[in-house]
């Protein structure tokens, strides 16, 4: 009998619910997804349903969330098509991020043809190209009505460009709106040396401007943000305060993204920015420019390793847009575009680069050393010190060392090996006049340093930072202002400009601030350091280095010397005191080409674990011409980490096969990651430096 009271037996039992999951859209109800993930051996897009609720949402472009091996990742829809080719079931779109599609077809293209070219995957290019989502600056972006754009017109052809050879052609074709471009029929391609005492940002926003009259897009790229900056604005001065975009890391997380949508949607045409800004969606783009195609700051230091150079020479062949690489010297590989006919040189006379240029003075010479025997050795030689002593009664003067820090390295003073931290290795230094020395990695300190070669506490000064020459200047010039300006790593201590009062200005390359109306005089110090690097492009970075400082310079007309401590007979000297850096990159050129080196050829290298490089080798297929070099040991330079590489391969194979080269990589590497073989190799296409 039951025990169950009365009353409780005439409630009814509860009905569990069970939902019906929405069905697919009943348009195109597959997602063809390309799921946020680095593995090589999953780099392709996968499919999913697309719930009718998020049809309309998910749109080609838009961010979404799936699930991928049990977990919710990030993705990005790049088609919807009306069936699957897998046999199956398909897991479904959880979340559309945000109905805003921010990865155009032509980035999407854009992106796997760099993650092609330089053998690394999509979805690590993709995380350059678009930047990450900043949900404030999107509500903020959705409320504004979009304004008509001023209309631009035409500027008249600037001075500037009239001085030089093909100036006024290369302007009236870019300003031509008549003319269509295609990938048949492009537009003109130019690599553009800057001549002394021009304002290449004033040149550059000269050709914005008569690109946008033309009705246009531009994307002009610079390495850091202080270029981004006078670029700005230049822009401004030239088009208007609204009329062009920023897109740098350096605004912040919104201001970047909000910049980002304002291109995306069209509101601006225009866009400056940095090293990713060559992936912008900039709407109609017709002109391309490049500043400075030679900085290392140009380079992604993250897999797959691209240079911005390559990437906007890509974009610009698929869509026939017309593009302008300039600086003040000319890189060895904008030298080999030229050679091909892929672009033209648009450079002043000779005889006017001479008229404008500030007069040379090098040391070493034998009239100089008979003058003066201490300016074999001497840091400053008396003729510097002279020039500068005199210079700074009419502003101020400009100081290069190529070294950050106050003595960035050390040796023993008695057999001259470096010394080395007992405890990482790392090299030692000296951080101001009354530190002791410590270690540059760990920080440990070396005050009992003992050298394990002869056993000597002696050290001696390897190399002086602009710390140290700003202190010796000091004491040299008593009475005189000392500035410094340093490109630490965190970007920090660069000045941007200085005013025209004497002083001596103390900086390492590409921190030189400007001065109004130009420096009265530069100093180069320690140029023979440059050049005694391990890397292949020492000398092509010690011209553009040079030239750069060279620039910021008064004319001979009007008082402008530069004292170059440095012997006139070397090559890369030569160029500077010829003002001749366009010889230089042909003369490098056919060298490299006569050895079979970048750009000349295509170079892979492979650093890793010996046995993960020696697998990696096994799984490759080698195109026809291609030849591997070690691997052998190989130090990094940097601080160690668990796990650091220790060797290094190199694969060396003709640029017609380049191609097949990043393919054959990718395939191997896809290879080991599926197996889970050893650890990853890292793989760097064409690397920089490269020693």
């Amino acid at each position: 009998m039951s025990t169950e009271p009365e009353q409780l037996a005439l409630v009814a039992a509860k009905v569990k619910r069970v939902r019906t999951p929405p069905g697919p859209a009943s348009v195109d109800p597959i997602a063809r997804v390309a799921v946020d993930n680095p593995l090589p051996h999953l780099d392709r897009t996968f499919d999913y349903v697309v719930p009718e609720p998020l049809s309309e949402a998910a749109r080609p472009g838009v961010r979404v969330r799936v699930r991928f091996s049990g977990k919710l990742v990030d993705g990005w829809v790049l088609e919807r098509v009306a069936a699957s080719d897998h046999v199956g079931r398909l897991e479904r779109v959880a979340k559309v991020v945000s109905a805003d599609p921010v990865l155009t077809p032509e980035i999407a293209h854009l992106v796997r043809a760099v993650a092609d070219r330089w053998a690394g995957t999509f979805a690590d290019v993709l995380r350059a190209a678009v930047p990450p989502r900043h949900a404030a600056s999107e509500a903020a972006a959705d409320a504004l009505t979009s304004a008509p754009a001023t209309p631009i017109t035409r500027p008249p052809l600037s001075p500037l460009w009239a001085a030089y050879q093909g100036g006024p052609a290369l302007v009236d074709r870019i300003a031509d709106p008549h003319t269509p471009w295609s990938t048949m029929s492009p537009g003109p391609r130019a690599i553009w040396t800057t001549a002394p005492g021009d304002e290449p940002e004033e040149a550059i926003a000269h050709l914005a401007a008569a690109a946008a009259s033309a009705g246009r897009g531009v994307l002009i790229v610079a390495p850091d943000a202080r270029d981004v900056a006078r670029l700005s604005a230049a822009l401004t001065a030239a088009l208007g305060p609204s009329a062009h975009s920023v897109l740098s890391a350096d605004v912040g997380p919104g201001a970047r993204y909000r910049a980002f949508l304002d291109v995306r949607r069209a509101r601006v045409r225009v866009v400056v920015g940095t090293r990713a800004s060559v992936f912008a969606p900039v709407a109609d783009l017709g002109l391309i420019v490049l500043w400075d195609d030679g900085d290392d700051s140009l380079v992604e230091p993250h897999a797959p390793y691209w240079h911005a150079r390559e990437v906007l020479v890509m974009r610009a062949d698929f869509l026939g847009a017309a593009m302008v690489v300039g600086s003040t010297s000319r890189s060895v590989d904008a030298a080999a575009l030229v050679e091909t006919g892929w672009a033209r040189s648009v450079v002043v006379p000779r005889a006017e680069v001479r008229r404008r240029a500030p007069r040379m003075v090098t040391t070493g010479s034998e009239d100089e050393l008979a003058r003066d025997e201490a300016a074999r050795s001497a840091r400053l030689p008396h003729i510097g010190w002279q020039t500068a002593k005199e210079a700074l009664t009419r502003g101020p003067v400009l100081v290069q060392v190529p070294r950050r820090g106050y003595v960035p390295a050390l040796s023993c003073q008695t057999c001259r090996s470096a010394a080395r931290c007992t405890n990482c290795h790392g090299p030692i230094s000296v951080s101001s006049g009354q530190a002791v020395p410590a270690c540059s990695w760990c920080g440990l300190s070396a005050g009992d340093w003992r050298c394990t070669t002869c056993r000597g506490r002696r050290l001696r000064a390897v190399s002086i930072g602009e710390g140290r020459t700003a202190e010796e200047l000091g004491r040299a010039f008593p009475g005189v202002t000392v500035r410094t300006s340093g490109r630490s790593a965190s970007g920090e201590g660069v000045l941007s400009d200085v005013d025209d009062r004497p002083a001596l200005v103390v900086c390492t390359p590409g921190a030189e601030p400007r001065a109004k109306g130009g420096y009265a005089a530069a100093l180069i110090l320690d140029a023979r350091i440059m050049l005694d690097r391990l890397d292949l492009r020492a000398g092509e970075e010690a011209v553009r280095r040079w030239s750069a400082a060279v620039s910021l310079v008064r004319g001979a007309a009007d008082g402008g010397v530069v004292v170059l401590v440095a012997d006139p007979t070397l090559a890369a000297v030569q160029a500077i005191v010829r003002s001749d850096p366009d010889g230089f990159a042909e003369r490098e050129l056919v060298e490299r080409q006569q050895v079979n080196l970048p750009p000349a050829a295509r170079i892979a290298e492979l650093v890793g674990l010996p046995d993960d490089i020696a697998d990696l080798l096994r799984h490759l297929i080698l195109p026809d011409g291609a030849v591997v070099h070690g691997p052998v040991a190989h130090e990094s330079g940097r601080r160690p980490r668990a796990g650091e590489p220790r060797a290094r391969a190199l694969i060396v194979a003709p640029v017609s096969t380049g191609g097949a080269l990043a393919m054959s990589l990718r395939a191997a590497a896809a290879i080991r990651s599926a197996r889970k073989e050893g650890s990853p190799v890292v793989v760097r296409l064409d690397p920089r430096p490269m020693s």
